[in-house]
């Protein structure tokens, strides 16, 4: 069975003492942990857990950064796998899905220019964090301290 969870609705994290796999992706604002102690030792033994959002931190109590030689390590009798840049042990692969991800963002910029292409494509002004020596991205601002300018 496969489900997914939404880490801002605590009612359902029980399930993780029901699951053999636990994959934690990007982490959403607000969320510290998906995966406190107290819920990760109720898990089964044998248990793998992922942790996609390593690089930002991780999402699991016990995460910590591994490498591809050294992949996983043992908490609780579960298996932690925890990959600094996962895409790296497959990066041709990689590198077609980020160009596959990115290509239309890079047309609508030379088609339309930055100002019509942030204007007009979902998603693209989003990724707009300084313009003309101003910082326009609430999220960076308030990681390094600053007040973000309005655009």
């Amino acid at each position: 069975m496969t489900e997914t969870l939404d880490p801002m609705d605590q009612s359902k994290i029980d399930h993780q003492k029901l699951a053999q796999q636990l994959l934690a992706q990007a982490k959403a604002e607000g969320v510290e942990l998906v995966g406190p102690n107290g819920l990760l030792k109720r898990m089964k033994p044998g248990s793998v857990l992922a942790d996609i959002a390593i690089d930002q931190g991780g999402c699991f109590e016990d995460s910590r950064p591994t490498t591809h030689a050294e992949p996983t390590y043992q908490v609780h009798d579960s298996v932690f796998y925890c990959v600094a840049n996962m895409p790296g042990a497959v990066p041709r692969t990689s590198t077609y899905a980020l160009t596959n991800a990115t290509l239309p963002y890079v047309v609508a910029l030379a088609d339309k220019g930055w100002k019509d292409a942030t204007a007009t494509v979902p998603g693209l002004a989003e990724g707009l964090s300084t313009h003309d020596g101003e910082l326009l991205s609430a999220e960076v601002a308030a990681a390094h301290g600053y007040t973000p300018t309005s655009s």
